[in-house]
């Protein structure tokens, strides 16, 4: 499986700015350019284990959860990022999500065979 550097880079941003960082506050705390960590967060660059790990640590967030959509067996926290959408959703939003969850899982069962192809 390859990386999906895209989606560590999403990650990183949406991390930094739920710390309320810049990119600037958030390249001086782990020793990078602003330019080089615009580019991680745009996926345009590829990040090192090193960078990843600083990151993490200057974000208080683990590894996992930058690196979650390259892992396969990152289910805790995929359930983390479920939680927090349905989060602040009312009654209404979270009866449909439930419902369209419920028939996409199905869905998918349904046609595994079609995966195995």
């Amino acid at each position: 499986m390859e990386l999906d550097y895209k989606a560590i880079g999403k990650r990183i941003k949406i991390a930094r700015i739920n710390a309320d960082m810049t990119q600037e506050q958030l390249s001086e705390a782990v020793g990078l350019s602003p330019t080089h960590l615009s580019n991680i967060e745009t996926g345009t660059t590829h990040v090192s284990l090193n960078a990843i790990v600083n990151l993490a640590n200057a974000l208080s967030v683990t590894t996992d959860a930058l690196l979650c959509d390259s892992i396969i067996k990152a289910r805790p926290q995929i359930e983390q990022d479920i939680a927090a959408v349905i989060a602040d959703c009312d009654d209404y939003e979270i009866r449909m999500i439930r419902d369209v969850a419920s028939a996409l899982k199905e869905t998918l069962r349904k046609n595994k065979n079609l995966q195995q192809s």
